[in-house]
């Protein structure tokens, strides 16, 4: 039984606290949180106590921690729990700083512990079978890798001046997918980007629609298409084309039923976010982890894996500002 103490108690927070409690083999002990108006009814329907900060890390009931507070708390909660020898499964991104996520890097691999990354997309089963007909050789080699990821509606603008913009937030799971996808070092990025669905945005110096086409050191490709509106629910979709073939996976939809009638043919949107889309992703990623623990397999994605994303973001802000293809191998930090 793997004890748990739950950072954050806002809506990843209750995503994650919520599969530890139903997880056969963990245990949520512990939830620390600020806000006691996000804390008290939460704890209360995990069944935790709350705890300060100091006193998780003190005791030694608790062997790992779940990162989902504010992204500006996640490397020194990350740096204390590798210190104190416990387990960290972090929300992405680690930091927004590149030389932030180094020092966190170093930290955590001179350590005893297990880290992971949440990139949660990675556990999706759609995506997860995606990778498996790829390995099984299905498509030949991975010639060109196409994604399509499209919010339903903007956050408020108050979150996109913390989160650190399009690319930082949103954008870096699609990086990561691409990384997962290609399994070939990416060593240049160029990126387009304008702000089309809310001034208001453009006004806190972030965009809103993009374009990053990434290349790989044997020369595969791949495109990422992002925005910040879909009118019509949550826009998922991966196509992988090879040299012998293709595999696609599609929106998952409120429903299977499509009518066929003279007047055309129709069926249901796309699930609206990604709470219902990635519902699963969610306790698939959460089980690895878990199983990372006991030594079932090992734990990916790690701490790496999440500098490679946020390096991408950086040349795509770079590329964005200066008109140009920009080489992982330049950026500082």
């Amino acid at each position: 039984m793997v004890n748990f103490a739950l950072f954050g108690a806002g809506r990843i927070g209750k995503i994650h606290g919520g599969n530890v409690s139903r997880h056969p083999h963990a245990r949520l002990v512990a939830l620390c949180d600020p806000l006691l108006q996000n804390a008290d009814p939460l704890a209360t329907a995990l069944g935790c106590q709350q705890w300060r900060q100091e006193e998780i890390f003190a005791s030694d009931q608790i062997d790992a921690v779940l990162i989902c507070s504010a992204t500006d708390t996640h490397a020194d909660l990350i740096e204390q729990a590798v210190a104190c020898g416990k387990h960290v499964f972090c929300e992405k991104p680690i930091d927004l700083s590149l030389k932030r996520v180094r020092r966190v890097c170093k930290a955590v691999s001179a350590s005893n512990s297990t880290s992971m990354v949440a990139f949660n997309r990675r556990f999706d089963p759609n995506f997860q079978l995606l990778r498996q007909r790829i390995d099984a050789g299905d498509i030949g080699d991975v010639e060109l890798v196409s994604i399509i990821s499209k919010d339903p509606s903007p956050p408020p603008v108050s979150y996109i001046k913390a989160s650190g913009g399009l690319f930082r937030d949103m954008t870096i799971h699609d990086f990561d997918m691409a990384r997962f996808l290609l399994r070939d070092e990416i060593i240049e990025v160029s990126a387009q980007a304008s702000c089309l669905v809310d001034p208001a945005i453009g006004d806190a110096g972030d965009v809103d629609t993009a374009v990053v086409t990434l290349k790989t050191k044997n020369g595969k490709l791949a495109q990422i298409s992002n925005s910040r509106r879909a009118r019509f629910g949550y826009d998922q979709r991966i196509e992988v084309h090879g040299s012998r073939g293709m595999v696609e996976a599609r929106n998952v939809n409120e429903s299977t039923v499509v009518s066929h009638t003279e007047s055309g043919v129709s069926g249901a949107k796309p699930l609206y976010f990604f709470l219902e889309r990635y519902e699963a992703a969610y306790r698939l990623e959460l089980d690895s982890f878990v199983r990372s623990l006991s030594g079932e397999e090992v734990v990916l994605p790690d701490m790496d894996d999440g500098l490679q994303a946020l390096l991408m973001a950086e040349a795509s802000l770079i590329s964005v500002e200066q008109g140009r293809a920009v080489s992982l191998s330049e950026i500082d930090g």
